[in-house]
C-alpha cells in the first residue's frame, strides 16, 4: 500500500492546524507505515475541522446556552474543558468545553466513528496529548455529559444560519430607525451644560459674603410665622422637628403642624410693625445672587441674544423665580426636606424661608414640586433642557416677536425629546418629556404665588429696603 503525503494546506489553514489543533510535525523519512497512516488520519481530522470553522464560529446558538452564571460558577474563575483542560469557551453539548473538543465531538458523532484505543482504554486526555487517542478521547467527552442529541442536523444548521440572518437584519434596521442625536442637537445641548456649569456653583462658596443668616429662636418662631406675609395663622407648636425621611410623612407632620387656620380671616396686609422677619437680608442677597447667574444663563441660550432687548427683559423677569426654583433642585435632599448649600448654616428648612416673609401657601406646594422633580431623576442634560424651555416661553406678558421665542423654544423641545428616547433608559423615560412639561405647569402657579407674596412683603418699607436693587428690579416693576 503506497503512501502518499496530505495536500498542503493554505497558510492560514496550516497555521490553524499547528496552533489550535496541535498537530505534530511529522516526516515520511524513517516511520513505519502504521505510524504514517495514524498520522495521515490525524491530517484529515484537523482539515475536516477547520472547513468547519466557520460554521462553529457563525452556529454557537448549536451548542447548548449558558446556563445562570450566579448559580453555576464565578465569572471571575477561569472555565477549564472538562475533556482535554483546556480553555473553555461555554457549554457546547451539555458539557463544559473548548472549541477543539466541541468539534471532535460534533464530528465523531455525525460520522459515527468507532475508535479503538491502542492502549489499555485508559488514557489521561490533556491539551497536549488529546489527538494521540481518539478512543479515549470520545470516552471522556460522554463520560462529562456530552449528548449527541444537542447536535444539530444539516437541515436545522441551514434554518440556524437563516434566523442568524434574520436577527442580524433586523437588528441593523431596528438600529437605522433608533433616533440619534443629530450633530447640531449635541452641539446645543454642549452650550447648554457649559452654561449651567459656568452659572452654578456645586460648591456654594458665594454665600459666604451674604449678609448672614439669622434664625429666630424657638420660643419666636411662632410669632415670626403669625406675623409673615399671607399667614393666615398657624399652631403654636415647635416645627424644628417636622422633617423626617420619608417625604410622605414629612409632608403630613410639617405641614400639619404649620397648617393655616380654617376659621382665621386676617387680611393679608395685616399689621407687621412687630414682625422681625429675620432671615429676609440673607435670603434677598441670595435670590439678587441667584438671579444674576439665571442671566448669566440665558445669555448663552443658543439664539437668546437674536432676540430683541425688550423681549429679553420681560422673559428673565417673568422666568427668573421659576429657574431659581428649578435650579435648588440640586440642593434639595429627600431626606430631610431641605436645600444644603454647604454647612449647615447655608442648610435652608421651611421655617427659615417663613422668617423671610414668605407663607406655607408657597412653601408648601413648592416643596411638594422639589419632591416631584426629585424623583424624576434628571439627567443634568435634560435639567438644562428644561431650564432653557422655561424660559423661552413666548406666552409671557411683554413678550412682543413670540414667533421667534416660539421657534427657539421647539427647538429646545425637540433636543429634549430626542434626548430621552436616545440616552435615558426605560423605565425611567416613561412619559418623562410630559411629566416635565407638567413641571413647567407648576412652576408657573409657585411663580404666580410668589408674586402676591412679595408684592405684600414690598408694601412695607421696613422690608423692601432690606432687598437689593436688583431684587427689586425683576420683582417690583413685574409686567403685567
Amino acid at each position: 500500500m503506497l503512501w502518499s503525503a496530505p495536500p498542503v494546506c493554505h497558510w492560514r489553514l496550516r497555521r490553524v492546524c499547528q496552533d489550535c489543533l496541535q498537530l505534530p510535525e511529522i516526516s515520511a523519512a524513517g516511520c513505519p507505515m502504521s505510524q504514517l497512516q495514524d498520522c495521515w488520519e490525524f491530517y484529515q481530522d484537523g482539515a475536516a475541522h477547520v472547513l468547519d470553522a466557520v460554521s462553529e464560529m457563525e452556529l454557537l446558538e448549536a451548542s447548548t446556552p449558558l446556563p445562570d452564571p450566579a448559580s453555576e460558577f464565578d465569572r471571575n474563575v477561569p472555565r477549564i474543558c472538562g475533556v482535554c483542560g483546556d480553555k473553555a469557551t461555554g457549554f457546547h453539548f451539555n458539557a463544559m468545553t473548548c472549541e477543539g473538543c466541541k468539534g471532535f465531538f460534533r464530528r465523531s458523532m455525525k460520522r459515527k466513528a468507532m475508535f479503538t484505543c491502542p492502549f489499555n482504554s485508559d488514557c489521561k486526555i490533556t491539551k497536549d496529548n488529546r489527538r494521540h487517542c481518539q478512543a479515549c478521547r470520545l470516552k471522556r467527552c460522554v463520560d462529562i455529559g456530552m449528548m449527541k442529541e444537542f447536535i444539530l442536523t444539516d437541515e436545522e444548521v441551514q434554518r440556524k444560519r437563516e434566523l442568524i440572518t434574520r436577527r442580524k437584519e433586523e437588528e441593523a434596521l431596528k438600529e437605522s430607525m433608533k433616533p440619534k442625536l443629530s450633530e447640531e442637537q449635541q452641539r446645543v445641548i454642549d452650550v447648554l451644560l457649559e452654561a449651567h456649569r459656568k452659572t452654578y456653583d456645586p460648591t456654594y462658596s458665594d454665600f459666604t459674603q451674604f449678609r448672614p443668616p439669622v434664625r429666630a429662636s424657638a420660643s419666636n418662631r411662632m410669632a415670626t410665622r403669625s406675623s409673615s406675609v399671607l399667614t393666615h395663622g398657624s399652631s403654636s407648636e415647635d416645627s424644628s422637628d417636622t422633617f423626617s425621611s420619608s417625604p410622605e410623612s414629612f409632608e403630613h407632620r410639617m405641614f400639619s403642624s404649620m397648617a393655616l387656620s380654617e376659621d382665621s380671616d386676617a387680611s393679608p396686609s395685616m399689621d407687621m410693625s412687630l414682625s422681625h422677619l429675620s432671615m429676609l437680608p440673607h435670603l434677598a442677597d441670595l435670590v439678587s445672587y441667584s438671579i444674576q447667574k439665571v442671566i448669566g444663563f440665558a445669555k448663552m441660550i443658543p439664539g437668546f441674544r437674536d432676540l430683541m432687548a425688550e423681549d429679553q427683559i420681560a422673559l428673565l423677569k417673568s422666568s427668573a423665580i421659576e429657574i431659581i426654583m428649578l435650579r435648588s433642585n440640586q440642593s434639595f435632599s429627600l431626606e430631610d426636606m431641605a436645600w444644603s448649600c454647604g454647612g449647615n448654616e447655608f442648610k435652608y428648612q421651611v421655617t427659615d424661608v417663613t422668617q423671610a416673609g414668605h407663607s406655607l401657601e408657597l412653601l408648601e406646594p413648592l416643596v411638594k414640586f422639589q419632591i416631584a422633580l426629585k424623583k424624576l431623576s434628571l439627567h443634568e442634560e435634560e435639567h438644562v433642557l428644561l431650564m432653557g424651555i422655561c424660559i423661552l416661553s413666548p406666552d409671557r406678558p411683554g413678550v412682543q416677536d413670540t414667533a421667534l421665542v416660539e421657534s427657539l423654544q421647539d427647538r429646545l423641545s425637540e433636543v429634549l425629546q430626542t434626548y430621552i428616547l436616545c440616552k435615558h433608559p426605560p423605565p425611567g423615560n416613561r412619559l418623562l418629556y410630559a411629566k416635565m412639561i407638567q413641571k413647567l405647569a407648576d412652576l408657573r402657579s409657585l411663580n404666580e404665588e410668589h408674586s402676591k407674596q412679595y408684592r405684600c412683603l414690598s408694601f412695607k418699607p421696613e422690608h423692601s429696603m432690606q432687598l437689593t436693587p436688583l431684587v427689586l428690579e425683576v420683582f417690583g416693576n413685574e409686567i403685567s
